[in-house]
Parts: structure tokens; C-alpha cells; sequence
């Protein structure tokens, strides 16, 4: 089968796409699919093609790639998109550029289109070498997939079964030019010492060493397809309810969860919490035996790169990073009831019935407060939030409207006299308005 052939094979399922974009960095792998794809679609119906190339700044060899792309692109008659990223400075140079990058594409991206990845068979054997090295599990040592949904489309890797071989030999056959990265060429990093060292040697000792890697990859991918099932299968079992209808949170049934096996529990978190952050490797567990194991009055928390676990009664809360946002916990003078207030980072607050009379302003918890509460009394506000079931990270960011200072009502809860019923709707997107409100 020729080079076109198992290309459009594999891109078989992604024909009816309103658009295929290629991301073209200017080297070997890239220049090959952007060629293929353009000489195709002179002899095949597909979706149009468009080139992106994301500009890093990185290196002062770089800036004359986009130029490099535009001209092979105005010679193949492809439109070409140039993306100038800033890479944030960190731990990891590759992995921040890596995500720069893919943040661009997500940008460009509409619902249905296609991103074509030009990583090939010795891309996928090294990323799988390179997991492999860094303990990965079987989701990591799945390496690359061949497509998985990205932005408001999807990216597909149609060159991931062909040897870097086939591409040299495609680019001289049509004499092709391409640009070299300075910094593959760098040991220093883990990828290129595997790239020039080691798999040369493999290589020599089992020539079909790439093209086994890979399939032991594929191996791993169908493995991890089939924790996918079976964390679905938990999932549905554990689904959790929080009891608080103003408040959606999503949870687990930790009783539930308890009684699966200490890895389907973890398998299942991974499968839960897959979209949201990224989960620690195997070493780094404890925090949620500690969570899980805990007892029963305690309220334990589980930190994770992007938000945190928590237990409510019987429940497992997450809470992503939209809970950790700036608010402000001042108090705020509300003289226009008739209208909602807006609260920093808080949310909005609105008054449903008949509007009090006096000074009104909405404030927060401060500890002591005390509510008249009809037929019942005076209550203190801390059991009555307890009576309620309102979690207890909640408590203290919930607006409480105060006339002439004394609590008369306390968002979203039936708790004060019938004349005023006082809405909260949390919204992470209502963002601190003053500096005031970041102290």
C-alpha cells in the first residue's frame, strides 16, 4: 500500500469534516503530510486543508520558519494560519511548549474540524519508552492515541503506524525541503537521548524494534479501553447526590466506593476526575487513603494540581479550580434591591418578594450570628446551616443580608420570615472588581 493510500485510509472516518487543518512546524514529518494531503485532494474529494504554525519565540533560528512554511504552502495552494504563542517559563520547557501550542490550536478550532498530527511509528515508540522510564501506568503506556477529541474538534495522528523511513524516502522522492530544530539535536533532553541514543541501538539489535514498541503501545490502549468500560460501570454504580439543590457539585457515594477493590477505586477517580486535573502517579496516593479513611467528624481534604476532594457526610465533592477563585468577603452596601448584586468573585445575589426596609447591605459569616426564624424563634445561624445540610466549605462564602446589621435573611434558604427570600447563583466568572476586593 503506498504512503497516500494508508494515509487516507486511516483518515477514512474523518472525510465528512467541514475542515482539516494541518499543523505544520516546518520539519520532515509535518512538510511529508502537508505534501501528501495537498497532492490527494487533486485526485480525492476531501474537506478543504488549511496549515497552522504555532511561532514559540524560543529560538532566534526560528523566525524564519513561518516564512519557510508560507512558501511551501503557496506553492501547494494551502491557506496558512501563523499562531505567535508565549511559552510560560517552568519545570519543564518541552511540556510548557507542548501545551502553549495546543492551546493555540484549541483557539482556532470550530465544532467538527480536524487537527492532522504528524507524529509517526518512532514518535510513538519513543514517547512510549519515554512513560515507560517514568513509571507510567497502562494509560500512559498507551502513548499517543491516534484521535482524541480536542477543542471543539478532534485531533487524529493519520502517520502513527508509518517509520520515520517511509517519510524520507517520500520527501526525497519529491524533493522536498524542511527546517531542522537546533534543540533536537540537544541529549541534555530525556526525548532526544532516547531518539539518538538508544533507539539507534535497539534498532540495530531488533530491527522491527519501533514498529514492536508501537504495537505494544496499541496493546496498552486497548488495556486502557477496557478500564474505561469498567470505570463506567463504577461510575454509574457510585454516582452520589449531594442533597443540596442549589448547589451543583459533582459527587460520589463514598459508601459505595468504599466497597470496590483498592485499584477499581483509583481507576475509577482517574476515569472521574480525567477531564478536570491531572492525577498524581501511583506514589502520591495517600492523600486520598488519608480522605477516604478518615473519621467520620473530621473534613479531610485532598489538594490535586487543579482543585481538591472533599468528604460531606457520605459524599466525595469535587471541587475544581472555579472555587478557588479571588472573592471577597467584605461587606457590601445594597441600595438598589430591585437589582441583582453583583458580589467579587462570589456570584450574583438577588430579592424575591417584598423588600425589607432600612440600611440593607449583603455581608458574610463572622461567627455568633443569630436569625429570627418564625415560630421557632431566635436560632443561632450555625445550626441552622447544620439543620440544612450546607456543606460546611460553603458556609462561610454564603451571602447573608443584613438590615440595619442584624441578619434578616440567608441565601437559598427558607430560614427567615416570609416577606423576603434572598437568591444566590455561584459563578466563578463574576471576578474581583477593585483591588480592595483581592485582600
Amino acid at each position: 500500500m503506498s504512503l497516500e493510500s494508508a494515509v487516507l485510509a486511516r483518515l477514512a472516518a474523518w472525510r465528512s469534516a467541514p475542515l482539516w487543518r494541518v499543523a505544520y512546524s516546518g520539519g520532515l514529518d509535518s512538510c511529508v503530510l502537508l505534501h501528501l494531503l495537498a497532492r490527494a485532494a487533486q485526485r480525492h474529494e476531501l474537506p478543504p486543508i488549511r496549515a497552522v504554525h504555532v511561532h514559540h519565540g524560543l529560538q532566534a533560528v526560528a523566525e524564519s520558519w513561518p516564512a519557510h512554511c508560507r512558501r511551501l504552502c503557496d506553492e501547494l495552494g494551502i491557506a496558512l494560519d501563523v499562531q505567535y504563542v508565549q511559552v510560560a517559563p517552568g519545570a519543564s520547557l518541552e511540556r510548557a511548549a507542548r501545551e502553549a501550542r495546543y492551546a493555540a490550536f484549541c483557539e482556532l478550532m470550530v465544532p467538527g474540524e480536524v487537527l492532522l498530527l504528524a507524529q509517526h511509528q518512532d514518535d510513538q515508540a519513543e514517547t512510549l519508552l519515554y512513560r515507560l522510564l517514568r513509571g507510567a501506568g497502562v494509560r500512559g503506556l498507551a502513548a499517543m492515541a491516534h484521535s482524541r477529541r480536542l477543542g471543539a474538534g478532534h485531533a487524529v495522528r493519520p502517520l502513527l503506524d508509518v517509520p520515520r523511513k517511509a517519510l524520507e524516502a517520500y520527501a526525497a522522492s519529491q524533493g522536498l525541503g524542511w527546517v531542522e530544530d537546533p534543540s533536537n539535536s540537544d541529549s541534555g533532553f530525556a526525548r532526544n537521548f532516547l531518539r539518538q541514543d538508544i533507539l539507534p541501538r535497539l534498532a540495530a539489535r531488533w530491527p522491527g524494534a519501533s514498529a514492536v514498541l508501537a504495537r505494544a503501545a496499541a496493546h496498552q490502549a486497548e488495556a486502557q479501553a477496557l478500564l474505561q468500560e469498567l470505570a463506567e460501570i463504577d461510575l454509574q454504580r457510585t454516582q452520589g447526590r449531594l442533597g443540596v439543590p442549589w448547589l451543583d457539585i459533582a459527587c460520589l457515594d463514598l459508601q459505595v466506593l468504599r466497597q470496590l477493590s483498592e485499584a477499581r477505586q483509583r481507576n475509577l477517580l482517574r476515569h472521574w476526575l480525567g477531564d478536570e486535573t491531572r492525577m498524581p502517579d501511583s506514589r502520591h496516593w495517600q492523600g486520598w487513603a488519608d480522605l477516604r479513611d478518615a473519621a467520620a467528624d473530621a473534613s479531610p481534604v485532598w489538594l490535586l494540581e487543579s482543585g481538591e476532594l472533599r468528604r460531606h457526610g457520605d459524599q466525595l465533592l469535587w471541587l475544581g479550580a472555579e472555587w478557588h477563585t479571588p472573592w471577597s468577603s467584605h461587606e457590601q452596601p445594597w441600595a438598589e434591591l430591585r437589582r441583582p448584586l453583583e458580589l467579587p468573585g462570589n456570584g450574583v445575589v438577588s430579592v424575591l418578594g417584598e423588600v425589607p426596609d432600612g440600611q440593607l447591605s449583603i455581608g458574610y459569616r463572622q461567627g455568633g450570628e443569630v436569625l429570627d426564624v418564625p415560630g421557632r424563634g431566635r436560632r443561632d445561624l450555625k445550626r441552622l446551616l447544620q439543620e440544612a445540610g450546607v456543606p460546611e466549605f460553603i458556609r462561610p462564602r454564603l451571602p447573608l443580608l443584613r438590615r440595619d446589621g442584624q441578619v434578616v435573611a440567608v441565601a437559598n434558604l427558607p430560614l427567615a420570615p416570609a416577606f423576603v427570600e434572598l437568591h444566590w447563583l455561584f459563578s466563578p466568572l463574576v471576578q474581583p472588581v477593585t483591588p480592595r476586593a483581592l485582600s
